[in-house]
């Protein structure tokens, strides 16, 4: 029960030093604020950032696996993979029948071409041939019309579906479905209008300004000046658990396509979106770390200027430490007083820091990304703001402690 009662009296006697000296205690926190702020908007950014990542490929589909010539993320040299064989529709059917009543296969081309309508035009706007399996990929539904139909690829008809920015882009406000849009030379019909699903982030894939056509018409219309087409097969597993098992399936089946030798290496790619996922989550943990580093040097800083003040005080208040002695107080309470004294200072810096930093993501919010401080970023804070004080207090608090109470006296 002791040590209760020590510790309350001494924070009553730091809070009363610190109403004593409200200027002086104001300045010393400013380091803190400063550092606080960092740190609480260094990581709400990087959960900022990875919650838009994870929006901004949530038409990916967590439970789809994506063959392509091409890794997603190239970590060795590139030359190894750019005379790969690319994909075609012959091995994309042939796939679809070993996988059939195990997985959904659905292959995809793509390209970039200006669009018009009368006298609008948007350029470099991706343009994916695929199938009416497409909208079994992704979560992504048409919000007006319909969606390509297997009757639209076997007859190579000329009609799209056309993004959410294509729409706010060309039409402004006029209703796309049965209009005529040009893409490249040719007049397509728009059937569909695509959900919106988000914009592009750090030069990612903006799936609002994507134009789906039958991929049919794709190699009729595009197949003669792209030259041998790049082809992407989407797998779809039945359900999210079987992944692992499917991805060794898709490899040996295209193994078996292509005729590889068990010791010859793939010559495709398997991509999946754990694999960006884990990747994006690497570079994040190494920009968090390299962020609270710098952040760090505004909390030295805050630290060596509470440990300066506490020094200041503690000789400012000798005589004060040699009477509590004189009269009974231990060592552990004259420590106890100045730990709770620094720590309350930098605990209020933190406190204002992190209304600061509440402040600062807010306008982060609402102009760039999504990020809001959570409540494990504040208690981190809170933790950080304590043991800061604890640390800077230390060193002063030790030497009021070990005053002699005589010699105390004797200060004047």
């Amino acid at each position: 029960m002791r040590v209760p009662i020590v510790a309350r009296a001494s924070f009553d006697i730091a809070v009363r030093a610190l109403g004593a000296n409200r200027g002086r205690g104001a300045l010393t926190t400013l380091g803190i604020v400063i550092g606080i702020v960092a740190v609480v908007t260094t990581m709400t950014a990087v959960n900022g950032l990875q919650n838009r990542f994870r929006e901004s490929l949530s038409a990916v589909g967590t439970d789809v696996l994506y063959v392509s010539r091409m890794p997603w993320v190239v970590m060795n040299d590139f030359f190894q993979y750019r005379n790969r064989p690319h994909l075609d529709l012959k091995e994309a059917r042939a796939l679809e029948v070993r996988l059939r009543g195990r997985a959904l296969v659905n292959p995809t081309l793509s390209t970039n071409a200006d669009v018009k309508f009368v006298s609008e035009t948007t350029e470099g706007v991706t343009i994916l041939g695929t199938t009416e399996r497409q909208l079994q990929m992704s979560a992504a539904q048409p919000e007006g019309g319909r969606f390509l139909m297997a009757y639209d690829v076997f007859s190579k008809r000329r009609v799209c579906v056309i993004g959410s920015a294509i729409k706010e882009g060309l039409f402004r406000g006029i209703d796309p479905v049965g209009k005529t849009l040009r893409i490249g030379r040719v007049d397509f019909q728009v059937i569909g209008v695509m959900e919106k699903q988000g914009g592009s982030f750090l030069g990612g894939p903006n799936f609002d300004r994507q134009i789906f056509i039958p991929i049919t018409t794709y190699q009729g219309v595009f197949g003669s000046h792209t030259g041998e087409m790049d082809l992407n097969l989407a797998v779809k597993a039945p359900n999210p658990e079987s992944m692992q098992d499917l991805e060794y399936t898709v490899i040996g089946e295209m193994r078996k396509l292509r005729q590889l030798s068990p010791k010859a290496p793939d010559n495709f790619s398997i991509n999946k979106l754990d694999t960006l996922l884990g990747t994006f989550g690497s570079v994040m943990r190494i920009v968090l770390l390299v962020g609270l580093l710098i952040t760090s040097i505004s909390l030295f800083v805050g630290a060596v200027g509470v440990m300066n003040i506490m020094f200041v005080s503690v000789t400012e208040r000798t005589r004060e430490i040699g009477l509590r002695k004189a009269v009974g107080a231990t060592r552990r309470s004259i420590l106890l007083q100045f730990l709770f004294e620094s720590s309350a200072i930098c605990l209020i810096g933190g406190c204002v820091g992190i209304v600061l930093a509440a402040i600062v993501t807010a306008v982060i919010n609402a102009t760039l990304m999504p990020a809001r401080p959570s409540i494990p970023i504040v208690l981190i804070a809170v933790v950080i703001s304590i043991v800061v004080g604890v640390a800077a207090g230390m060193a002063p608090a030790l030497r009021g402690a070990r005053l002699d109470p005589i010699e105390a006296l004797r200060h004047e």
